[in-house]
């Protein structure tokens, strides 16, 4: 005799469920997992102090969750617009599953929103600042052969922090000109790369990496002093000290140099729809984010340099 499983009614178990089918399924990033993690681990505090359950939660209960996030009640900060908007894509992704797995009859989140935030533009350097920030890795040291490679890379290829510290010698085919990006969701896609970074990336490989790998079996090719292979931290740092030296520390982080990549390529021609490729997003609508940005520097370039538009700047 068989017997079946009863499914499962708390929160924790349907979050362990949950989570393993965004990681397994879905192939969600660490990051992005363990935010979700967080989000369901605090709606699970609002149901424990309103004598809630998860399967039978309404949409009125669900709401009140939301609204008590934004006034920042029980002792919490109000969250951010973004933070919010994140947790409301949680519930909405987890109820959806719950309705999927039809441990639920009807899904409270589905009319679930958050408050809408206004995009920021993100900072982006002009090509005379970074022609001065990839100036900085002086010298024919392993470790600046390879902060000349790696500034170079991200910059040509528009690499997101996580896609340059986790780049393996296998994904470059630098006699092609491209290497293999895998971006979130383990998504990989292919990104030309610029003759500069191909010339500082064969230095690097010939004359630094190996010296800073020595016997060590290390697939991915930007690596420490030690020869492991480069942390985000590492990659902070590295980015922040040659920042510094130009002069830019106050408006630089490693996605700077993506967002400076996207922007100089549309401002040099380059159609919509090849800027998305080469960013790996999977709605156009963030990369036309960088149309507006480029509207922007384009006012700010006819102000500064038209002998009649400062007088009409202000109106």
């Amino acid at each position: 005799m068989t017997t079946t499983e009863p499914a499962p009614t708390r929160l924790a178990d349907l979050m362990l469920d949950f989570l393993a089918y965004l990681e397994l399924e879905r192939g969600l990033s660490r990051n992005t997992l363990e935010a979700y993690r967080s989000d369901l681990q605090q709606f699970g505090e609002f149901l424990a102090r309103r004598g809630f359950a998860p399967l039978t939660i309404t949409a009125v209960e669900l709401a009140s969750f939301v609204s008590e996030l934004a006034d920042g009640r029980e002792g919490r900060a109000a969250a951010q617009p973004a933070t919010l908007q994140r947790k409301v894509a949680c519930l909405r992704s987890f109820y959806r599953h719950l309705r999927r797995e039809r441990l639920i009859g009807h899904d409270p989140a589905a009319e679930l929103r958050g408050p809408r935030s206004r995009a920021r533009l993100p900072q982006v350097l002009s090509r005379d600042e970074v022609t001065l920030l990839l100036a900085q890795p002086a010298g024919t040291s392993p470790a600046a052969l390879r902060d000349r490679a790696l500034l170079e890379t991200m910059y040509a290829c528009g690499l997101r922090a996580s896609e340059a510290i986790g780049l393996e010698l296998s994904a470059l085919d630098l006699d092609a000109g491209i290497l293999r990006a895998h971006g979130k969701g383990s998504k990989e896609r292919i990104v030309p790369i610029g003759s500069k970074a191909i010339e500082s990336l064969r230095t690097y490989l010939e004359k630094g990496r190996p010296r800073l790998v020595g016997l060590r079996d290390e697939p991915r090719v930007f690596v420490n002093l030690r020869g492991a292979g480069l942390s985000r931290q590492g990659l902070y740092k590295i980015v922040q000290r040659h920042a510094g030296s130009a002069g830019l520390a106050h408006r630089m982080s490693p996605h700077t140099l993506r967002h400076s990549f996207a922007t100089h390529l549309l401002a040099g021609g380059c159609d919509l729809r090849s800027l998305q490729e080469m960013l790996g997003h999977a709605d156009i609508a963030t990369t036309q984010l960088y149309t507006h940005l480029s509207a922007d520097r384009l006012r700010d370039v006819y102000f500064d340099a038209h002998p009649r538009a400062q007088i009409d700047r202000g109106s």
